[in-house]
């Protein structure tokens, strides 16, 4: 039986509901577009990381996508291969290390993570639309603390 540490279990526990409820709800989106949560996190990176700073896209090398995926380079490769498949993204060379290539966001990738994002968005109205925008703004400094590293960590 879990030890109840001034109701830190019960937190946890809504915590999870939620968290749970609402990947449930964005993979179920992401199905009906034909794409995996994996595939949609490496779209949001190039959409995120692959603009230069007068937003003309770039692209992201595949090493980078890597890191920012926390996936090995072989495996950012199948992602990119599958993306590339669904006309999403493409390989492009890079302009400053021949050996190395950069992944570029289509205008369909573009057209998509608008999309899922709206949907996303749908989606996070309805579980923290029930709040006030006070507790909404609470909530959101709370969870930003929590996500920062443990001190020390």
């Amino acid at each position: 039986m879990a030890v109840d540490l001034d109701g830190l279990s019960v937190l946890s526990e809504a915590f999870w509901a939620v968290s749970r409820r609402m990947r449930e709800a964005s993979v179920a989106a992401w199905a009906s577009y034909d794409v995996t949560p994996g595939q949609v996190r490496a779209l949001r990176v190039v959409e995120r990381h692959g603009c230069g700073e007068d937003d003309a896209p770039e692209g992201v090398r595949a090493s980078e996508l890597a890191q920012h995926l926390r996936i090995a380079p072989r495996s950012v490769t199948e992602v990119v291969d599958g993306l590339e498949a669904k006309g999403l993204v493409q390989r492009r060379p890079d302009p400053t290390d021949r050996r190395a290539l950069r992944v570029v966001l289509t205008e369909q990738g573009r057209a998509l993570t608008r999309e899922l994002r709206a949907t996303k968005g749908a989606e996070s109205q309805r579980v923290f639309g029930r709040l006030s925008a006070r507790d909404r703004a609470e909530l959101a400094r709370i969870l930003a603390v929590l996500a920062e590293p443990e001190p020390g960590g």
